[in-house]
């Protein structure tokens, strides 16, 4: 096997590269694909996800400069290294979805919906309804924000900086550590600054009933919160939306340089 494999490299070299070159760069897209989104989503079927990444494999193949292999190169290891770092790049992707998700946990939350988890397929992990309902809303706002646009440019340009047969991952080349740590350490706050105005409401909400209930103890205030916190978190919800898609959508045109 190994005499056929070195005869034909000698008979079709540009082929041989070509073929060398397509599947390090499949390798590294499918290990974009599994973490980032849209592509990291069970909803997405795994031939369609696999079916695009041969497509884009092609078109990025021809856009990079094939290397020869050098010598001593154990083709496993880079495959796994080309997917290590596709999917280092689809997780700081993901992140910036995170902040969103952890604002709609804060609002779930404070609206008595605890107990009302749902089976998130992504992560295979009981999500809440609103907190599910974020992470869509922030995925819709980042492929319209050009999300994709990011990926794809990060893709591609990670070959500049990290060669198909490198054993290093220089990590200082590809992202911005100032924007990765800002977006990692923001998570809470940015997801308490999407909630506040739910949260504050429910707040005053609290008080007014805990007023009520001193004043009239024979009104079942415990009853009366699970009626009027959903309710009240829903009319907020309707009023505040069109601000918080603005809100969510400088948030992500913010960190459009991560990459």
């Amino acid at each position: 096997m190994d005499l056929f494999l070195a005869q034909f490299a000698k008979l079709f070299p540009e082929l041989n590269l070509a073929l060398g070159a397509g599947i390090m760069v499949f390798s590294r897209l499918l290990g974009l694909m599994q973490f980032a989104p849209p592509f990291n989503r069970k909803e997405v079927p795994s031939m369609v996800r696999i079916a695009l990444a041969l497509i884009v494999t092609v078109i990025v193949t021809m856009l990079v400069k094939p290397q020869p292999i050098p010598e001593h190169t154990s083709i496993l290891l880079a495959i796994l290294l080309n997917y290590a770092f596709g999917a280092i790049l689809g997780y700081i992707a993901n992140c910036v979805l995170a902040a969103i998700s952890a604002g709609g946990d804060m609002i779930n939350m404070q609206m008595g919906l605890s107990s009302a988890m749902v089976l998130d397929p992504t992560t295979r992990s009981q999500t809440s309804i609103l907190g599910n309902y974020f992470t869509i809303l922030g995925l819709i706002i980042f492929i319209s924000a050009g999300g994709a646009y990011w990926l794809i440019n990060a893709f591609i340009r990670s070959f500049d900086v990290f060669g198909m047969y490198q054993t290093i991952i220089p990590l200082s080349q590809v992202i911005n550590p100032d924007y990765l740590v800002l977006l990692t350490s923001n998570v809470l706050y940015f997801g308490m600054q999407l909630a506040a105005p739910v949260l504050l409401a429910t707040l005053g909400q609290d008080i007014i009933l805990g007023i009520i209930s001193k004043t009239a103890p024979q009104v079942n205030v415990f009853q009366l919160s699970f009626l009027f916190k959903p309710i009240m978190g829903a009319l907020i919800m309707i009023w505040i939306l069109p601000m918080l898609i603005s809100v969510i959508t400088d948030y992500m045109t913010s960190y459009a340089n991560i990459f």
